[in-house]
């Protein structure tokens, strides 16, 4: 069975879940929905990133342990990660023992190899991004990642021989050019590293709050270090030579995507995949770096007291409604921006006019005229499928290159172009005499919304499984689905009898 391992980054547990945590896990989620539904075997891993001073800063603060504050807010996004519907097969924390030996590991190789020296730094560093800087990377004196004050800081460190791998970083640019996503963020990357790579401090004597570097007493790992190697942790980087060892861990390594924000684009694609040369491990495939947003046309922020609570868009408009909205709106990749019209339009014009009005008229026509259970013979040649082979091989073909948005536009043109179909085909229309035209315009209805409900499983699986249920499917939507999108033919179940719900998607108002 081909296997497919994605991941998110792992989130800083300085604060509570917000729409970008969301929208970088609900991503990943779908994709690994999709390539499950294809028939691949998947993991999907997700987690937190537990340590540095940034958080035994906020921990004393309130008078609490590092850890129990960790803890807390760890908490927070396996709640949300329920609500939103994430299957992911793993949530790695930084402060669990598993990673802590395997970052030991790791530390205690690197520095047998040489990779790993000790040394002084002496730099510009900023608390908030747990990072130094050379005083030609600050803009007007302060950090250029977060715009905060910086201080000078001299300590003696361990450092990571980045420099060694500046040419092989820049051939496997060359030689791999989907590695590095979407692509009018690549030659950033690729600029950055011609300038000159500078070894990489790795430890930290002022973080007190970190995992411990192996026979070095006073230093602890730097907490990016720390945190870039859960992706190998998590699927069992083995520390003994034993060829089943690197088998099992072969078997999803390296990862097939590697999705992040474009703030930390930079850390996966350089200092990560120099760290997996060091170790003689295979590079991912690829590092996706999407965009961010904004509110209402402003930048988010605490202060400002626009910061999107997921909890509460799924409240207001359902799970799936939220999760169809943050792929839909703009394309993957880019930046985008959330607004309370935005999510109004999208849920009332697609999800309830389109598709939910859609189904909502075809079962109440076949509930009406065929007491719920359309004849087999209603099952012919369908006119609206036609091109269903194509369409899922463009469908197919976005999710490839993760445009996520091409994806719902291919899906969504099959939902339109199915309710023109039933507005010039008038059915309500029809009379007794009718019943064999009804029956056949009515089973192109219903076969569309069954493959519709596959369609849309990965984007709204909650939802996707209530249409089957509601088009009197009693099989499994996910074999039906391997089947479809294997072999491109749409098997319908003859003689089903429909159970019809509530409505999939009731009209909205104005934001409460």
């Amino acid at each position: 069975m081909k296997t497919f391992y994605v991941t998110t980054p792992l989130y800083y547990v300085n604060d509570v879940p917000h729409i970008g945590h969301a929208y970088t896990t609900v991503a990943a989620d779908v994709l690994a929905r999709w390539k499950r539904l294809c028939g691949e075997k998947v993991f999907f891993l997700t987690g937190t990133d537990e340590h540095g001073s940034k958080i035994a800063e906020a921990a004393a603060k309130v008078q609490i342990s590092p850890l129990d504050y960790a803890t807390k807010y760890a908490s927070e996004f396996k709640r949300l990660w329920v609500v939103l519907g994430i299957s992911n097969d793993d949530f790695i924390r930084t402060t669990e023992e598993r990673h802590r030996k395997i970052v030991q590991f790791v530390f205690s190789r690197l520095e047998a190899t040489g990779d790993i020296y000790p040394g002084t730094y002496s730099g510009w560093y900023c608390t908030p991004c747990e990072s130094f800087y050379a005083e030609s990377d600050l803009k007007d004196g302060k950090c250029p990642t977060c715009g905060r004050a910086v201080e000078i800081l001299n300590e003696d460190s361990y450092f990571f021989r980045l420099s060694r791998y500046q040419d092989k970083l820049l051939k496997h640019y060359e030689e791999n050019p989907d590695f590095l996503q979407p692509n009018f963020r690549s030659q950033e990357i690729i600029n950055f590293v011609k300038q000159g790579l500078k070894d990489l401090s790795v430890s930290r004597t002022r973080v007190s709050w970190g995992i411990p570097v192996p026979n070095h007493p006073g230093h602890t790992v730097y907490v990016w270090f720390d945190a870039l190697i859960n992706y190998i942790t998590a699927v069992g980087y083995p520390m003994d030579s034993s060829p089943e060892a690197w088998d099992s861990f072969r078997e999803f390594w390296p990862a097939d995507v590697h999705f992040v924000g474009k703030e930390i684009f930079r850390f996966h694609a350089v200092i990560w995949p120099a760290m997996l040369e060091a170790l003689q491990i295979n590079i991912p495939k690829k590092v996706f770096a999407h965009g961010w947003w904004t509110v209402e046309g402003q930048k988010m922020s605490k202060s400002l007291g626009n910061v999107v609570d997921p909890h509460k868009v799924c409240d207001e408009y359902g799970v799936d409604a939220f999760r169809y909205f943050l792929l839909r709106e703009v394309p993957f990749g880019g930046d985008g921006d959330f607004s309370q019209g935005a999510v109004l339009n999208r849920y009332n014009a697609e999800l309830a006019n389109a598709l939910g009005n859609l189904l909502s008229r075809t079962l109440t026509l076949i509930a009406k005229h065929f007491q719920g259970s359309l004849p087999s013979s209603a099952y012919g040649k369908l006119s609206l499928l036609s091109d269903l082979k194509p369409l899922l091989s463009r469908i197919q073909g976005s999710y490839d290159r993760l445009a996520y948005h091409e994806a719902l536009d291919e899906t969504w043109s099959l939902v339109f172009r199915t309710n023109k179909y039933i507005d010039e085909q008038a059915p309500w229309k029809l009379g007794p005499a009718d019943k064999e035209k009804l029956s056949g315009i009515l089973a192109e209805c219903s076969n569309v919304l069954q493959i519709l409900a596959v369609l849309l499983a990965p984007v709204m699986p909650e939802k996707s499984a209530e249409m089957w249920k509601q088009l009197g499917r009693t099989d499994s939507l996910a074999a039906a689905a391997r089947a479809l999108l294997k072999e491109g033919v749409f098997h319908p179940e003859l003689a089903q009898t429909i159970q019809k719900g509530e409505s999939l998607f009731p009209r909205k108002g104005r934001w409460k």
